[in-house]
């Protein structure tokens, strides 16, 4: 066989995948996944829009299309976003097949072998996934319940000089610490990039996941405030918000940067599902979206608080988690000494399971913290999941 390239030499088998295959024994109550609720999946408002769908559509749905996307979805993406405050002048859109793609598309595009990527840590699994493909550096930066550290950060920035080229962020709810933003942080993070040649990439599956109504100012995209410093390449996705299943994300970014992303885009798929775009964009056109978004903030706020009374009740004072406002996921961080590898294997052995830290750490090695997932959980099953791994735990506290 021939010499595998460099960059499938690099390649490292997703820790999620992992664990998540060894958590799909359906007795066994998992927190692991990030998926939305099956049983909140919009299955009747789907086939009502396909019904009423005329042939010719339909036919279209069943067709190749443009690469960067079925126009009508374009034009309802863009009102929605606009709706959020971003601006399309000088911008470009386009869609992709889910915003991994997205993420992908921008670090094929910046991303020259050993070009550094500075991410938050922990960080979402996926883009580091994908940032290494490219053969990239990563650099992590601490969180905490404000956002990334400004003093780490640039101290990174000025350590890393011109090699830094992307610095990906998941402000809103973030995956796995559960956290967002302040707006100060915000506003904080584009002042210290001013004079610096680097671009952000802010990626917002959860931002329409919030609890509580109040908070909506919060899940405000950098992309949307004024002035920024950078370009900021913004990955949105329908899939926790309509369907992961329908694979569609999209990515706003300046001109050159979409142009050039949808010349890459040409030459890993053509174009996105043009049947699931037809549906989306009825979707969007139809307003089904903020009826849809009131069910699920009601249901994954229960879910939320179901584990978080859980943890309270069970864990023992040595352990710590974040309180999210939104999203899907609660970031426990055990003792510095404990390894969430070895909690996971009893808890596991017990008939729960978690993701541990490691696999979102920049580097793969800090794994004294473990995230859990309360959207797909039954709401009667959350509580004993939790005593299950608070036993674990406490197992592990007694061992020493």
């Amino acid at each position: 066989m021939p010499t595998l390239s460099s960059s499938a030499q690099g390649m490292r088998s997703s820790e999620i995948r992992r664990l998540m295959k060894l958590a799909a024994d359906p007795n066994v109550i998992s927190f692991a996944g990030g998926s939305p609720a099956m049983s909140l999946l919009p299955v009747e408002i789907v086939d009502e829009i396909y019904k009423e769908l005329p042939d010719q559509i339909k036919r279209f749905g069943m067709q190749y299309g443009a690469t960067d996307g079925f126009p009508p979805l374009i034009a309802e993406i863009k009102k929605y976003m606009e709706s959020k405050g971003i601006s399309f002048d000088d911008q470009g859109l386009i869609v992709t097949t889910g915003a991994q793609q997205a993420i992908n598309l921008v670090a094929k595009v910046f991303l020259d072998p050993g070009d550094v990527v500075v991410t938050e840590n922990p960080s979402f699994i996926g883009a580091l996934a994908a940032f290494k493909s490219y053969e990239a550096e990563l650099a992590g930066v601490d969180l905490d319940n404000d956002g990334i550290i400004i003093p780490q950060l640039l101290e990174t920035l000025d350590r890393i000089g011109s090699k830094a080229k992307i610095l990906y962020l998941t402000p809103y709810f973030h995956n796995p610490a559960g956290m967002i933003y302040s707006i100060k942080r915000k506003q904080e993070l584009l002042d210290c990039l001013k004079g610096r040649d680097i671009c952000i990439l802010e990626d917002d599956p959860y931002g329409e996941l919030y609890f509580d109504a109040r908070d909506k100012e919060l899940t405000v995209p950098l992309k949307a405030m004024k002035n920024s410093p950078v370009p900021i390449c913004y990955t949105g996705s329908f899939a926790k918000i309509f369907s992961p299943g329908m694979r569609l994300g999209w990515l706003a970014a300046p001109i050159e940067i979409a142009d050039k992303c949808e010349q890459s885009k040409q030459s890993m798929d053509a174009c996105s599902p043009s049947f699931t775009q037809v549906l989306a964009a009825q979707f969007l056109s139809q307003n089904k979206l903020g009826g849809y978004l009131e069910g699920l903030r009601s249901a994954y706020a229960i879910r939320a608080s179901i584990m978080l009374d859980s943890l309270k009740k069970y864990m023992p004072e040595e352990i710590s988690w974040t309180t999210p406002k939104g999203g899907f996921y609660i970031w426990v961080t055990l003792p510095k000494n404990m390894d969430a590898t070895e909690v996971f294997d009893e808890a596991l052995a017990n008939g729960a399971a978690f993701v541990v830290g490691s696999a979102f750490d920049p580097h793969g090695t800090k794994n004294d913290c473990l995230r859990l997932a309360f959207s797909s959980t039954p709401e009667e099953k959350i509580e004993m999941g939790i005593k299950i791994i608070a036993e674990a735990v406490k197992k592990k506290l007694k061992a020493g």
